[in-house]
């Protein structure tokens, strides 16, 4: 099936069992604003359960906060977002649709290499177990070609970007020929910078208003709240303050589903350490949020990490972790060493010192960051995505799976009784009173006992129990494992046993390694 096809697919089967809707849909919606519908929100709450108690039960010098979305305005302007906070924006002149130059650009590098992995996929098939793809990639002439000309292009990009050279930008999409998705032409206008930033008004009344934006990331949060946590917790360099939180930008193309969206939510952690020791803590962070991503059990060859050509003008090294969405490799995270630009930046435009004070060392000195950022919408699109599969189980028959890690499942168990009669719909509902307060549970009594299964594989729930008379008699249930659809007859005293061994949010932070 072509990955086009999946994502579609993917799309269709987020609506019909309860994660995603389009907002506002009676009226026709709203361009890339969604809702979390009944299990979306419920995945979306255990991921960041899953990030939040990773950061801060696992380390001890890690501590949350909530900041306030509205900021006083001063906030960006010493931030950089005001002047700087801008993505390359280019219209079609038949189409009249606005795009980014820069993702133009990417998208066309990327067939580049999507036609080296076909020749590659067309070795392996002919080779078999004998293929050795390294040694491919380097002496077959095609596959050496596309590379060269990806690199050649994203090496120009770069050098484009860094240089803010935006006649460049549109002279590498005339050269590449690329064209409008919509009207297929390359009648292009000039680039021109766009401003990411929603603004309002703060007031009551018109003449006594005043401007201000909406957050377009909630690290500035951070920065200005650094002295508060600080002191207030009696913090030591080097710790961390994470938060979780809404932020909003004005995509220029926001596409992809939840991928890109206009409102959207952000797991920050900001790391404050002494000065000079910044690329150290960010090599140490960037191996540890990859070890989060790979405790989910999903493929490894999944992920990849991906260094920025392009700093932003608050880093000195930055790496992406991508991970393969049925559209390619695209960032879900991101680790940045942030010098000390945020806090000197503020204690300039505040006149506050944002220093701190090092008793083991005896002087005083702003404190370097090294931040992950991940956007909660792109970790929901990529379990989603990594979990969603359709099998062939018997002659003629097929499920569709979501094939979620246990601990992330919104719904972890579900009861149904056999028949609607003869005391087991009653025995049915006092297990799941008995389970509830500890596992989001699911009763279900409807349709064939075949049909209840298939829906539960495709809502995630990774386990099923069955009540059937035998049930009344021995206080013993089927239990049913989602992936493998195996089942075993179990005492009811058993159950919460075999759903925490399997389903508890402590087996995932077991896997992860601390500071």
């Amino acid at each position: 099936m072509a990955q086009e096809d999946t994502f579609k697919k993917l799309v269709a089967h987020c609506k019909e069992y309860g994660y995603v809707f389009p907002s506002s849909e009676i009226y026709d919606g709203l361009g890339a604003v969604y809702d979390y519908g009944q299990h979306g929100v419920e995945l979306k709450n255990n991921i960041k359960r899953y990030w939040w108690e990773s950061m801060t039960l696992l380390h001890d010098n890690i501590v949350g906060l909530d900041s306030a979305i509205f900021m006083h305005p001063s906030t960006w302007k010493a931030s950089g977002h005001v002047d700087a906070f801008n993505d390359p924006l280019i219209d079609n002149k038949d189409s009249k649709k606005r795009y980014r130059a820069d993702v133009l650009i990417e998208e066309h590098a990327a067939k580049y290499e999507e036609k080296a992995e076909k020749e590659i996929e067309k070795a392996r098939e002919r080779f078999g177990e004998h293929f050795d793809e390294a040694l491919f990639r380097q002496t077959n002439p095609r596959v050496a070609a596309y590379i060269e000309k990806r690199d050649d292009l994203l090496s120009r990009l770069s050098d484009a970007l860094n240089a803010n050279d935006l006649a460049a930008l549109r002279q590498l999409v005339i050269d590449n020929q690329i064209v409008c998705p919509v009207s297929g032409t390359c009648n292009w206008t000039e680039v021109r910078q766009f401003n990411l930033m929603f603004a309002t008004e703060m007031g009551s009344t018109a003449e006594g208003s005043s401007k201000i934006y909406l957050r377009p990331e909630t690290a500035q949060g951070i920065f200005v709240n650094f002295l508060n946590v600080q002191k207030s917790g009696r913090m030591k360099i080097p710790f961390g303050i994470a938060q979780i939180g809404k932020a909003f930008r004005n995509e220029i193309v926001a596409r992809q589903f939840i991928f890109r969206v206009r409102e959207f939510e952000q797991m920050e952690m900001q790391y404050f350490v002494p000065p000079g020791a910044g690329i150290e803590w960010f090599h140490r962070w960037r191996d540890l949020r990859l070890q989060w991503h790979l405790a989910l059990g999903f493929a490894p060859s999944a992920y990849r990490l991906h260094d920025h050509d392009k700093l932003a003008h608050y880093a000195d090294a930055a790496t992406d972790i991508e991970f393969r969405f049925p559209f390619g490799f695209k960032e879900v995270e991101g680790i940045h060493s942030r010098t000390d630009f945020d806090l000197r930046r503020h204690q300039e435009f505040s006149g506050k010192k944002m220093q701190y004070f090092d008793p083991s060392l005896g002087v005083s000195y702003i404190p370097h960051v090294v931040e992950t950022s991940i956007g909660v919408d792109r970790m929901f699109l990529q379990v989603i995505s990594a979990s969603y599969r359709e099998e062939v189980v018997a002659a003629g028959d097929t499920r569709v799976l979501l094939a979620l890690p246990p601990a992330l499942a919104p719904v972890k168990l579900a009861v149904l009784p056999l028949v609607k009669k003869d005391g087991l719909p009653e025995k049915a509902g006092e297990i799941t009173r008995r389970l509830r307060l500890d596992y989001p549970c699911h009763y279900d009594e409807k349709d064939s006992i075949g049909k209840r299964y298939r829906r539960q594989d495709a809502i995630g729930t990774p386990f099923c129990v069955t009540v059937d008379h035998l049930s009344l008699q021995e206080n013993t249930v089927t239990i049913r494992y989602r992936d493998t659809m195996q089942q075993e007859r179990v005492a009811i005293d058993r159950l919460p046993d075999i759903i925490d061994e399997k389903a508890s949010l402590k087996t995932l932070l077991r896997l992860l390694p601390s500071l």
